[in-house]
């Protein structure tokens, strides 16, 4: 009977945790392509105008980023104000706090079929890489070896401490600012 009631309490938490994770990492994916050569590197092979979600199904939360050109992302905080260009997509709410909970790497559960993939696939290779390194750099490593496939041993902790500094400033500056509007 008790689990009975605290079903709907902890579906609304898990929605609230996911909802404001995509704000985080939509925020720190703006922020690391401000940050981080290697970043833009990868992201400057993506068409500008390139718009990227990840969402919840059906009508989930979500982030959207869109490429704007050298490398540089931007996070949308509204709708998209086109079709996206490459979707990526949690089947359940659970599947998607699992993963942003850091208790299931990505690569796992799309093994599992807890995820889809709308667009082209090359590109969805991309935004993984990117998203790997965002969570290498933001993460403690023994948590992000639990989150990224494997763990980058290029990133040395200087440059990990550095740079997850600039983005988590980056992100903080982008939520007060959003506040403000």
């Amino acid at each position: 009977m008790i689990v009975k009631r605290l079903q709907p309490m902890m579906s609304h938490a898990r929605r609230t945790y996911v909802d404001l994770m995509f704000q985080v990492m939509g925020r720190a994916l703006q922020a690391i392509s401000e940050v981080d050569e290697t970043t833009r590197h990868e992201t400057r092979e993506l068409p500008e105008g390139f718009l990227f979600e990840m969402q919840v199904m059906p009508n989930g939360p979500k982030l959207l980023v869109e490429h704007t050109g050298n490398g540089r992302l931007h996070y949308h905080t509204g709708e998209a104000p086109r079709p996206v260009d490459l979707s990526i997509q949690f089947k359940h709410i659970a599947h998607a706090f699992l993963v942003l909970s850091f208790q299931e790497k990505t690569s796992v559960a799309f093994a599992n079929d807890r995820m889809l993939v709308d667009g082209d696939v090359s590109y969805a290779v991309r935004m993984t890489r990117v998203l790997n390194r965002l969570e290498s750099f933001i993460l403690p490593r023994l948590v992000a070896e639990r989150a990224v496939k494997e763990y980058p041993d290029t990133i040395k902790l200087p440059e990990k401490l550095i740079s997850a500094a600039r983005i988590y400033l980056k992100v903080a500056t982008h939520f007060v600012e959003t506040a403000r509007a």
